[in-house]
């Protein structure tokens, strides 16, 4: 039996370093989850493209619909490319029942952005990136911090009891961080 075709990494993705976030998580149980989230978060667009997917199944011999399947179930992973700032609102019971629906709508009309729900779908599931790349605005099922309702995490920091002055707040505070970076 012949050795499984390795397929090729397209530039700009360093190949060396997908070989060694793969070999230094070789031997650990859970390897892949592992080997995923390393790989996305190196990725300056915070996603996981197909090729990388392909690769990662065929150095780890496990098999493609395997890769997929996990990326595709954990919220955690991305197949598309995401914005510098992410935000996800909760839409658990208790987050919705306390106002994570008049965030989302507050947001999306701050953010300028419509979703594919808007045209028709109706599903509660969001994620949608602005046209200039800057913000990824997403829902998630639950936080599981449903004592903190509403919840909203922005770039990874878990915000509870948020309200619409306090998301507004939020989003200048990184408005003012990017204009801080571009003038230096």
């Amino acid at each position: 039996m012949k050795p499984p075709v390795v397929p090729s990494l397209p530039p700009p993705v360093d190949q060396d370093y997908v070989d060694q976030v793969i070999a230094r998580h070789s031997a650990r149980a859970g390897r892949l989850l592992s080997i995923l989230e390393e790989l996305q978060e190196h990725n300056p667009q915070k996603y996981l493209p197909m090729e990388v997917l392909d690769y990662v199944a065929a150095k780890t011999d496990i098999p493609r619909a395997q890769v997929y399947s996990v990326v595709s179930f954990y919220a955690l992973f991305n197949l598309e490319p995401q914005g510098k700032n992410t935000i996800c609102i909760c839409r658990g019971t208790a987050c919705h029942t306390r106002g994570s629906r008049n965030l989302l709508e507050r947001l999306k009309l701050e953010l300028g952005v419509k979703d594919s729900a808007e045209e028709g779908g109706g599903a509660d599931k969001l994620s949608v990136t602005t046209s200039d790349g800057k913000y990824t605005l997403r829902t998630v099922a639950c936080f599981g911090q449903c004592a903190l309702a509403p919840v909203v995490e922005v770039n990874h920091n878990i915000l509870g009891h948020v309200n619409e002055q306090a998301l507004k707040r939020e989003i200048d505070h990184l408005e003012g961080d990017r204009r801080k970076h571009a003038n230096q």
